[in-house]
């Protein structure tokens, strides 16, 4: 007797489309739509279904953002079945979404491009403000850490470590369903504008909750609560149970996700995030000394 087939028919007429998508995570559960809360796959899908009601819609992104945590550059594929060209996906679906989610482009892919799966890169960046006084412009964007200035010296040394392929198991939140821990750290860029510090990290994937452990542990090392030979020793020697803290949600941006050629426009894709830049400083005092071993 014949096996029957699992498979779904493949439908006639499919095309797939790729977006550049930004979001304002603050008030969405993350990009992956949940049982309990609004997700922006869930939002954006709906408004999807709005425009191509014949067939159950499902996207799929290059990178599952966490809670809270906004994007600039995540990308998106869908099949549609209906007429809308490629590019009027952007301005239709712009019209039918929430202010807090905009789609910068939409391209037509082939059938067999994924945006997960063909990425070749990921890129976050976090921002922590460090100054004394809080800043309402700055708040839903970033990390308020104002007892001590960060010393940014002290934190590049503890970051240049990290670039290469490593087991990451001590930056692996609970709960992840990743058979390993290894990914490779392509770029590490740590950059001080006033009182704003600013780290974007570049690697083939991330791992559940990965920048958020790694930027509190590399906090830690800025106050000098913490030694670079003790922040490397923690994740070279998988010591999860002592990194306990996540820097919060909203400083974290997903920058964007690349791909061996180009899909979308420059301006439609490449370093959405526009950077703030306050005139003048409002430092707190430097960390009290902390001596260290290397």
């Amino acid at each position: 007797m014949q096996a029957l087939s699992t498979d779904a028919p493949e439908l006639p007429g499919l095309r797939r489309i790729a977006l550049s998508l930004q979001y304002d995570g603050t008030d969405f559960c993350g990009w992956q739509r949940q049982r309990n809360g609004r997700s922006v796959q869930a939002v954006l899908e709906d408004a999807i279904q709005q425009l191509d009601p014949h067939r159950p819609i499902q996207s799929f992104a290059a990178g599952r953002t966490d809670s809270g945590v906004h994007a600039a550059g995540q990308v998106v594929h869908f099949d549609c079945s209906g007429p809308i060209p490629a590019e009027k996906w952007a301005p239709a679906l712009n019209g039918r979404l929430p202010g807090s989610i905009r789609v910068r482009e939409s391209v037509a892919r082939p059938r067999e491009w994924h945006a997960c799966y063909d990425a070749i890169y990921r890129r976050y960046r976090y921002v922590i403000h460090n100054g004394r006084r809080p800043n309402l412009f700055l708040t839903p964007w970033t990390w308020h850490r104002y007892h001590h200035r960060l010393d940014e010296e002290r934190m590049r040394r503890a970051l240049s470590g990290l670039l290469g392929l490593h087991d990451f198991s001590a930056y692996m939140r609970a709960g992840s369903r990743r058979a390993h821990a290894r990914t490779t750290v392509q770029e590490i860029q740590l950059d001080r504008c006033g009182d704003l510090v600013v780290v974007e990290i570049q690697a083939s994937g991330f791992l559940y909750g990965m920048v958020r452990l790694l930027m509190a542990q590399l906090v830690a090392v800025g106050e000098h609560r913490q030694t670079v030979a003790q922040f490397e020793e923690r994740w070279r020697e998988r010591r999860r149970s002592e990194v306990k803290e996540a820097a919060p949600a909203r400083g974290l941006c997903l920058l964007r996700a690349g791909y061996p050629e180009l899909i979308f426009s420059q301006s439609g894709w490449y370093d959405c995030q526009p950077q703030f830049v306050l005139n003048g400083n409002d430092s707190p005092p430097d960390p009290p000394p902390l001596p260290e071993s290397r």
